[in-house]
């Protein structure tokens, strides 16, 4: 059972790689940017599991509050989106039957909030949320996005992962005429961006191929995303705070 442990990562790496393909919903009005590192600190320590069809298990998260101020009337949206099949690799959108199902006290579906009252400067909430599959789950990678949304200071912020965006806003707001990284939140209409996760969902005969798979997925476009978060903003970087 060992080797199944390796795959996690590795369908983090896909789930951020799949975005580009699918459509995502329309942009809601501007929300006021926070600093860059912020938004990378405030939703964190995702982990999402590796199931076999028909078992269950659970999605970890964190929410630190890295402000000089409280923060309040916090929700945090995970939504199952996207979906790469195992064999023939091909992304797609969710099939409507057998999809993963996550499941908070009193909801579940594709989309679940996770409510938290407040918290203080550095403090850090430690959430989790159920994860269902069925037998008749295909195996894949089922792409886990998600969002932030809080009060601080009378304002209201929310922070998003990159499939919440289309690939034409997140390219706008992210590579410079030159071609060099950058990010800015003003375009994207968001205080921050969050990462995202992945459910694998494998039968164990396929673990080793299907992580195969996953690594491959890694020269994907979404992974210049994910190392530009994983290494911090460059000179070229912008948040668009005031």
């Amino acid at each position: 059972m060992a080797r199944r442990g390796l795959l996690p990562a590795l369908a983090i790496a896909l789930a951020i790689a799949l975005v580009a393909a699918l459509p995502a919903p329309a942009r809601a009005e501007g929300y006021p940017p926070l600093p860059v590192e912020d938004g990378r600190v405030l939703l964190g320590n995702l982990s999402g599991p590796d199931l076999a069809p028909g078992a269950s298990g659970s999605l970890a998260f964190t929410v630190t509050n890295p402000l000089p101020a409280s923060i309040a009337a916090i929700v945090v949206t995970l939504a199952v989106y996207a979906f790469n099949a195992f064999p023939g690799n091909a992304t797609s959108t969710v099939p409507v039957s057998g999809a993963p199902v996550l499941s908070v006290p009193g909801a579940s579906g594709a989309s679940v909030n996770v409510s938290v009252a407040s918290l203080a400067p550095s403090a850090v909430y430690s959430g989790t949320i159920g994860v269902a599959t069925a037998a008749s789950t295909p195996d894949g990678t089922f792409a886990v996005r998600t969002a932030l949304t809080f009060t601080s200071g009378g304002t209201t912020y929310r922070l998003e992962s990159r499939g919440w965006f289309t690939a034409a806003n997140w390219t706008a707001a992210t590579e410079e005429p030159n071609g060099s990284v950058t990010l800015n939140l003003s375009r994207l209409g968001v205080s921050g961006v969050t990462p995202e996760t992945a459910i694998l969902v494998a039968n164990s005969d396929w673990d080793w191929v299907l992580g195969g798979i996953l690594a491959a997925a890694v020269v994907l476009s979404g992974v210049a995303a994910w190392v530009y978060f994983r290494r911090g903003p460059g000179p070229g970087s912008t948040s668009g705070t005031r």
